[in-house]
């Protein structure tokens, strides 16, 4: 190819020539380049050794032909995402935002499946993929997602894509260990800028919880000094010849700072879903804990000098915790593993973590060991660990919201995605009361929503009550209400004249029942609304 290119260009200018051929040279350098960061580091005998020298280069040409077919057998199982999403309009929860085209990476694993990130395919319509040298797409299909670790799993029905491979799918990636501290790793991925694949290379800066923005949880992360642009989310982070991470967030405002998800959280993940066929969630004792660094509060809590732990300040009603720990008891250990002043545990050569990590790792309905001091005495519970819903979800992806109209009346459960639509800075520009709220309450039974008035479609059954807008409501003919369902309950079986709403600062509305539900008809016209409930409520009514 590179003596025709360069009859081609003899013509015209000998300089041009010898530029194509520069190019040419760098190209192969780089990719040596890349085969040796790949290629496993191993002591090979030494040139300058007596008769050593033949036997040096045969292992030098072995070991290049090695790292050079498991580069290939790397960039082979990476894929390129193609996804069409569109999310739901919080503020119109009868419609969705137009839809929008985004691309990320995968990778192939043992079983026919590719991994990748959530945020890829959140909210998805329509997905995908291209092998790594192809240029055909195909149809995958998003078979699970577990939005709290910004993962999913695709599989591709159309056998195609799997052609010329062994009988497990494609050249499939294998998972490593985490990587220590100051190793080098290589980011493979489609980051924006151009349409091939892009290795970068890093190496691990630190390993510790971190929040993972698309969730909004703690769960441990990988920093690495690679940057991680749009398009690199879902690739692999490669030492070797295996997967130590998911490339999946950078840190904003900083350069070349990007973040892996290790493989203890990625196989947390794929173990859930090949056990119980669906993603099954990380989970939480439901505890909010106060460090005991000051020498004071640990004599006020009777704390021996060669104890040490965290003090319980506030523990999730809905939380198996809530059965044997009590507030102020102080957690000593985790499973036999001693818990610092500070809140960490031992993670490994010197390194600390939180211990929330040891919570995250336990399977649902597992149970642990906790060591406590109550009142200057040492007790040892069994809590039965699982998933635990916050009172306001944090997200809201791949499912459309709910929404009850009557009146003109727009009735929705209060979630952060409903916050989000008032900007970047929602926490400053949307009504106060929701965003403590959304942060700080917690559930006291299953199934329980905040229902808030989100806003009043104008008519002149309603006029007067469109300044209640963005308020909780508590009440209906002095029920309290649940969640969204139970209201859309009472006000649907109502035998009364009039149905009452007692809303947050002690508002009030009053509507006439008959008026006000030939007026809901009239108004759905008026704003071409299709249905006064969401489809859940109406599976639910029906």
């Amino acid at each position: 190819m590179l003596r025709i290119l360069s009859k081609l260009r003899l013509s015209s200018s000998c300089s041009s020539v010898s530029l194509l051929i520069n190019q040419n040279q760098n190209q192969i350098k780089k990719k040596n380049a890349l085969l040796l960061f790949l290629m496993p580091h191993s002591s090979s005998t030494n040139p300058n050794g007596g008769g050593g020298q033949r036997r040096w280069i045969q292992t030098a040409a072995a070991a290049a032909r090695e790292a050079h077919l498991g580069t290939e057998a790397v960039l082979e199982s990476v894929v390129k995402i193609f996804t069409v999403s569109s999310s739901p309009n919080y503020f119109l929860p009868w419609q969705n935002k137009s839809q929008r085209d985004t691309t990320g990476s995968g990778f192939v694993i043992r079983g026919k499946r590719i991994v990748t990130n959530a945020h890829v395919v959140a909210d998805h319509t329509f997905v995908l993929v291209r092998k790594h040298g192809s240029p055909t797409k195909y149809r995958a299909q998003v078979k699970a997602v577990g939005h709290e670790c910004d993962l999913a799993i695709l599989t591709v029905e159309n056998q195609h894509f799997w052609e010329d491979e062994d009988e497990d799918g494609r050249n499939f990636l294998e998972f490593g260990e985490i990587p220590l501290l100051q190793q080098a790793v290589a980011v493979v991925g489609y980051p924006q800028g151009g349409d091939n694949i892009s290795v970068t290379k890093g190496v691990v800066s630190r390993v510790e919880p971190t929040q993972y923005v698309h969730g909004a949880t703690q769960l441990m992360a990988i920093q690495i000094d690679a940057a991680i642009n749009p398009g690199n989310s879902g690739g692999p982070a490669i030492m070797g010849n295996k997967v130590v991470g998911v490339a999946f967030q950078n840190l904003s405002g900083a350069e070349n700072i990007g973040y892996i998800i290790p493989v203890p959280v990625i196989k947390h993940f794929i173990d859930g879903v090949e056990e119980c066929g669906k993603y099954v969630g990380f989970c939480s004792m439901g505890l909010s804990c106060q460090p005991t660094e000051n020498v004071q509060l640990r004599n006020y809590f009777r704390m021996r000098d060669d104890m040490a732990g965290v003090l319980v300040s506030k523990i999730n009603p809905l939380s198996d915790a809530n059965k044997v720990l009590k507030k102020d008891d102080i957690i000593l250990a985790f499973d036999g593993v001693p818990i610092a002043n500070d809140g960490t545990v031992c993670f490994r050569n010197r390194e600390r973590i939180t211990f929330d990590h040891l919570v995250s790792m336990k399977k649902p309905k597992e149970t642990a060991v906790v060591r406590v001091l109550r009142d200057g005495e040492e007790h040892e519970f069994f809590i039965t660990l699982r998933p635990l819903q916050p009172l306001v979800p944090a997200h809201q992806f791949d499912r459309l919201p709910s929404y009850y109209i009557f009146a003109g009346l727009v009735f929705v459960p209060l979630t952060q995605p409903y916050l989000h639509e008032y900007g970047e800075d929602w926490y400053n520009t949307a009504p106060r009361s929701l965003c403590q709220r959304a942060l700080r309450e917690l559930p006291k039974k299953p199934g329980e929503q905040l229902v808030i008035l989100s806003q009043v479609l104008m008519d002149d059954v309603n006029a007067g009550y469109e300044r209640l807008a963005e308020l909780q409501v508590k009440k209906v003919n002095g029920l309290e209400i649940e969640n969204l369902k139970h209201l859309c309950q009472l006000v649907e079986n109502n035998t009364e004249d009039n149905v009452r709403f007692d809303l947050d600062d002690e508002r009030v509305i009053a509507l006439n029942y008959n008026s006000a539900k030939i007026a809901t008809s009239k108004i759905l016209k008026w704003h071409r609304i299709p249905s006064a409930m969401s489809k859940d409520l109406a599976d639910e009514k029906n």
